[in-house]
């Protein structure tokens, strides 16, 4: 019997509705951004669908309630008692946030451990597995659009931007002195702390960017190894296949 599983990422931003095998994702996509998430709009979306189970990453407490409302099939919501393939060597693993969970499992099952992997979100967060495949911790700091975000709103002149690229340290404008602090400041954050939790593991990492600003920011931090959209989604289908064996 052949499976299929809904993978439901609800982050702060967007929430993603993926389709997947237990052997890989498929291109059946759809995305509502998460501020527009209701009860009628889940009902909808999940009767377009065809699936047997599904498993839901969710660090907004209000669109996880309403999934568990309107999901009338088998149903996984990710949480530390899931099985990761993944240990946890943590002080209170309820505290760890679904995503993170996500992508300590996708990270080790592609790439193996130890590792880094670096989520770009709305903050962003460095999850930290051993050489035991025991996840350890990390950091969160704020994520890179809310550097602009901060300063548009706190000073009298300074506008909201879009990060990108700059074209030259030296801005020639003020839309350009925001992008050259954003984005080279920001690739000294992740650099920074890269090197420290580096300090603390007793072999080499593999580091692993994913999330909005990975692109962008990875460009220059040449200690990123790769860089990978489908992290969490991957690590939300190995979670689903051990967690909901109906097969």
């Amino acid at each position: 019997m052949s499976v299929t599983y809904l993978l439901i990422d609800n982050s702060n931003t967007r929430t993603k509705f993926i389709l997947s095998s237990a052997d890989a994702l498929h291109d059946e996509r759809r995305m509502i951004p998460t501020r527009e998430v209701n009860e009628e709009s889940l009902e909808i979306l999940l009767s377009e669908l065809d699936y047997d189970a599904v498993v839901v990453c969710s660090v907004v407490p209000r669109v996880a309630e309403m999934l568990k409302s309107v999901i009338k099939k088998p149903c996984h919501f990710l949480s530390s008692s899931s099985k990761l393939g993944v240990g946890i060597d943590y002080p209170n693993p309820r505290q760890i946030g679904a995503d993170r969970l996500a992508n300590a499992a996708g990270a080790v099952t592609k790439y193996g451990a130890p590792c880094i992997v670096v989520d770009f979100g709305t903050a962003v967060t460095f999850d930290v597995i051993d050489n035991n495949r025991n996840y350890l911790g990390g950091v969160i700091a704020p994520g890179l659009a809310s550097m602009g975000d901060y300063l548009a709103r706190n000073t009298a002149l300074l506008p909201a931007i879009d990060p990108r690229e700059p074209k030259h340290a030296i801005g020639k404008s003020t839309v350009e002195a925001m992008h050259s602090g954003a984005v080279y400041g920001y690739r000294g954050l992740v650099k920074e702390i890269l090197f420290q939790l580096e300090s603390e593991l007793d072999s080499p990492p593999i580091v692993i960017a994913t999330g909005g600003d990975a692109e962008l920011i990875a460009k220059g931090v040449s200690r990123i190894d790769y860089v990978d959209q489908n992290i969490t989604l991957n690590g939300l289908r190995t979670i689903a296949v051990d967690n909901l064996p109906l097969s």
